[in-house]
């Protein structure tokens, strides 16, 4: 392993566990609960890190809410899901950190290339010519994966609600799922659009930070119960974690090193090649081109990614409300400010020396030009063409 920063523990008192069993998928994007376990960050706060690989979303959920772990590398919707019961049992959640931003991708089969259908305006003139239904997979209903696809078939006039079918896949099964003719396309993490595009099955037809540059993406999340009864053990693993963020983000000798780790069979159990170069911001497409990406996945850029900014979590509401997951008005800022964690994750930012911003919300400008500053949920939700609202 490269050598570490020099730093010191921070010291939150006697911690309650001192073994915390956090649950994973197998993505890209669980590295830094990998590298936390790895680089033995875990330690140096007083608590082991057990990575608990999960075989879907699903998994992660309900042995979360039994017990079985403790915290989960999480879908940013999950933890919204869970927290007002939409897809499931209700339990009061709560988000500790996020853990990275970007890195997920749209894949479109082989079979609708050789069509010509390469972009998404190809896909919306084939769709609306009625020539035949397509299907689509998301990785879990309220998944970013989910927002990220419905968002850009919208933006191209297709209507995900109607011109498409949608299935839920685990994001391990996409690429076989896309050989046998199951489905068109797909929108998952990493680095599963690489292993597509690799065995030749399908293309990167967008990535995520196409539809939203420097999105949040994965949380650290856990109960509300968790929390309250582990305060110093919470706050001991988000500091674990949060140093594991920043180390990846150090330099791409780190980035290279932890790919290296996180492509290992007890983790996401693929080539190191299909990882680090969709990391370090180029990749090749499975059409024959390489692409440069101004916004590859980054775990930290000096804490901006790390902090839980209440207008990414409201932004996530608006969407679920837009596609009718939602069916009456949510109160949105109430809603982000009972599952976010600012005050714990400001203590813990402020002992490792991470700048933590003043405000709790931030402006984006998303694929279609539509600002979202968290100033206006319901209006933001009402105003697209396409949608459960609409009209």
């Amino acid at each position: 392993m490269a050598t570490l920063p020099p730093s010191s523990a921070a010291n939150f008192g006697p911690l309650e566990l001192q073994e915390v069993r956090i649950g994973f998928v197998a993505l890209t994007d669980c590295a830094p609960v990998i590298m936390a376990s790895r680089l033995g960050l875990d330690r140096k706060h007083g608590v082991r890190i057990v990575p608990c690989r999960q075989a879907s979303w699903a998994g992660v959920r309900d042995k979360l809410l039994r017990g079985d772990i403790h915290l989960a590398d999480m879908l940013y919707g999950l933890v919204y899901d869970v927290h007002l019961g939409l897809g499931g049992p209700r339990r009061d959640m709560a988000l500790l950190m996020t853990l990275n931003r970007n890195g997920q991708g749209i894949t479109l089969s082989r079979q609708l290339a050789a069509r010509g259908i390469t972009d998404a305006s190809a896909l919306a003139a084939a769709i609306h010519a009625g020539e035949r239904g397509y299907t689509f997979a998301q990785t879990f209903p309220t998944s970013t994966h989910t927002l990220w696809l419905c968002y850009w078939l919208a933006s191209a006039g297709i209507d995900p609600l109607r011109d498409v079918r949608r299935i839920t896949v685990p994001p391990r099964q996409m690429v076989l799922s896309l050989r046998s003719g199951a489905m068109d396309g797909f929108c998952v993490g990493e680095p599963w659009n690489a292993v597509a595009a690799a065995q030749q099955v399908g293309f990167t037809v967008a990535t995520s930070q196409e539809v939203w540059p420097e999105h949040p993406e994965k949380v650290l999340g856990a109960t509300s119960e968790f929390v309250r009864a582990y305060p110093n053990t919470a706050r001991a693993v988000t500091a674990a974690v949060l140093e594991a963020c920043r180390w990846i983000d150090a330099s791409d000798a780190h980035r290279a090193e932890m790919a290296r780790c996180i492509a290992g069979p007890d983790y996401v159990d693929t080539e190191v090649g299909t990882i680090l170069p969709r990391i370090l911001g180029e990749h090749a497409d499975g059409l024959g081109a390489r692409r440069g990406d101004a916004h590859p996945m980054r775990f930290h850029a000096d804490g901006q990614v790390n902090f839980p900014w209440l207008s990414d979590g409201m932004w996530f509401l608006t969407q679920f409300r837009r596609w009718g997951l939602l069916r009456s008005e949510p109160d949105y800022l109430g809603v982000a400010r009972e599952i976010h964690r600012i005050g714990l994750y400001r203590e813990v930012a402020e002992a490792l020396e991470v700048v933590a911003p003043a405000g709790t919300l931030r402006s984006s400008t998303l694929l279609d030009g539509m600002v979202w500053d968290g100033s206006d949920p319901a209006g933001y939700a009402r105003a697209f063409e396409l949608g459960a609202l609409a009209g």
